[in-house]
């Protein structure tokens, strides 16, 4: 088994932003506070152990039993449970949405990072320790891109009305994905442990969140990760302090509109915020909570509420509020003895724009953690890489510029023209000389021919390259059927296949293989090898 890593940057597939994030570039130092390395752990480990009470650990503590109450758990989750009570044990985080059956293989790569990050800081930080945490994203209320995952080359969906928080939802119809997901797989041992896993979690738990909980730790409970699910009475209490402060001083607008200011110089923002960064949460709604003529209304409801009566449904019913993407991470953090949040480009750029907000409130900001990216490839799939010539890294680029490059490889007359191009532009500026020595007016002349003689050598080149491609067509197909194997729909494989497929090739091997070859902090893609 071999593995290759690729710096993000070079894969074509990262933002400048995370790029530029991972090579610790000073200018966006302003929207993080300690960096994911040991000395930034040793910072964070100070801050968040004087930060986190007594009394929040216990609180968080007894929550958790109390939602694993019904969980067959191992001893390593037992034990991590019972040690968030010792004021020398942290967690490091991951969160998702509640995917059917993980949805995309990233979801296994966040846990698979988290796990392997507590691991690393036990063996640096030996008197501490440090769980691994999955947050259960159960009050999204995003159906649609939750309600199915793809196989092979086919979408299986959960197809039902959906309404308030997605956790909640109970687990009917899933016979027909079961029966759908059943005739797809075929009739090894691998394949009918995936169809156990999937009836025992889907057709015999309640509800989406009970089902989530039920394979996660499955997948995961032997490696100590607790679960942890925000849709909870007790835990909710910590909140409602913040809720007040937002909804009677909308603190996470303000300081967030604040920090988009200077971010946007840097990237495109990712979520914007509203006046009110909460959600009514009851039943099977989950609606907007908007200020208006004084008043609290709940979208799209006939509910309204007065400040007096708002603030004592908060003293009441905490549980009835629920954060959006805007203070959910807070809410994490402030239940959580959280060092580090793990998750993927897209998430660690809008926790960027929340340090400004967790310095307001005085709540200690993360630090944020690129989860590590996976391309599983097999032995053969590599061979035949390697017969065709392309390297690893080259298998990342643009289907059209990867067939370019071959196809030039493999061409026995010279297909690129630039030698042509720049003589022909060493031609034209002596004749720019010229023009500027006689007749000034006839320097637009000379620039006009300039840029027809340049666009007809790049068709000329074009066209060559594509009598080339015909010439190497059988070359050609071998490369966008590997390339299509590999990227599905020419994006990342970790971001479209679920994991079962592989599960069927490698069985209980997956796991611990991408425990024991992806590094949590080495920042860089990894292209491993699987029989």
């Amino acid at each position: 088994m071999s593995v290759t890593h690729i710096p993000f940057a070079d894969t074509g597939y990262f933002s400048k932003l995370i790029c530029d994030y991972l090579d610790k570039k000073p200018e966006l130092s302003q929207f993080y506070e300690n960096f994911p390395d040991l000395e930034g752990f040793k910072n964070q480990i100070k801050t968040k152990k004087t930060a986190f009470s007594a009394a929040s650990r216990n609180l968080l503590a007894d929550a958790l039993q109390n939602q694993y109450k019904n969980t067959a758990v191992s001893e390593t989750v037992s034990q991590n449970i019972a040690s968030l009570s010792d004021e020398n044990t942290f967690t490091v985080t991951t969160g998702h949405q509640l995917n059917i059956f993980t949805g995309p293989l990233y979801f296994l790569y966040k846990i698979v990072t988290a796990i392997n990050l507590a691991k690393r800081l036990k063996e640096e930080f030996p008197r501490q320790n440090f769980v691994p945490v999955y947050w259960m994203a159960t009050e999204d209320h995003d159906f649609e891109e939750i309600q199915y995952f793809n196989i092979q080359d086919t979408k299986i969906s959960w197809n039902r009305e959906s309404s308030g928080a997605v956790g909640r939802l109970k687990t009917e119809g899933f016979e027909a994905v079961f029966e759908e997901f059943s005739a797809i797989l075929g009739t090894s041992k691998n394949a009918d442990a995936l169809r156990e896993l999937f009836k025992n979690a889907y057709l015999n738990n309640e509800n989406l969140a009970e089902a989530t909980r039920y394979l996660v730790n499955e997948l995961f409970g032997g490696y100590g990760l607790v679960i942890v699910d925000g849709d909870d009475t007790k835990l909710k209490k910590s909140l409602a302090p913040f809720v007040k402060e937002e909804l009677l001083r909308h603190t996470s607008f303000n300081q967030v509109s604040e920090t988009d200011k200077r971010l946007e110089s840097f990237a495109k923002i990712q979520v914007n915020p509203r006046e009110i960064n909460l959600f009514y949460l009851k039943d099977a709604i989950r609606e907007r909570i908007i200020f208006d003529n004084k008043l609290f209304k709940v979208n799209n409801t006939s509910l309204v509420f007065s400040e007096s009566d708002i603030l004592q449904e908060v003293e009441s019913h905490p549980e009835r509020f629920s954060p959006n993407v805007i203070l959910r991470p807070l809410y994490q953090e402030i239940i959580l003895p959280n060092l580090a949040y793990i998750g993927g480009g897209g998430e660690l750029a809008y926790w960027f724009q929340l340090k400004d907000f967790f310095n307001a409130v005085a709540i200690p900001f993360p630090i944020l953690i690129l989860r590590n990216s996976v391309l599983l490839a097999t032995k053969k799939q590599l061979h035949k890489l390697d017969k065709l010539g392309i390297s690893v890294p080259e298998i990342f680029s643009k289907q059209e510029n990867l067939i370019a490059n071959v196809v030039t490889k493999l061409s026995e007359i010279n297909i690129d023209f630039s030698e042509q191009r720049n003589y022909l532009k060493q031609q034209f500026a002596d004749l720019k000389v010229l023009a500027a020595k006689t007749d000034r007016t006839f320097l637009g002349a000379v620039n006009a021919q300039e840029k027809k003689q340049l666009n007809g050598l790049d068709n000329l080149e074009k066209r060559l390259l594509k009598a080339q491609k015909h010439k190497h067509s059988e070359v050609v197909e071998r490369i966008v059927a590997l390339q299509n194997a590999l990227f599905p729909n020419q994006s990342l494989q970790e971001r479209n296949q679920n994991f079962s497929a592989f599960y069927e090739a490698m069985g209980d091997d997956l796991i611990p293989m991408l425990l024991k070859n992806i590094d949590p902090l080495k920042f860089e893609f990894a292209v491993i090898e699987f029989e």
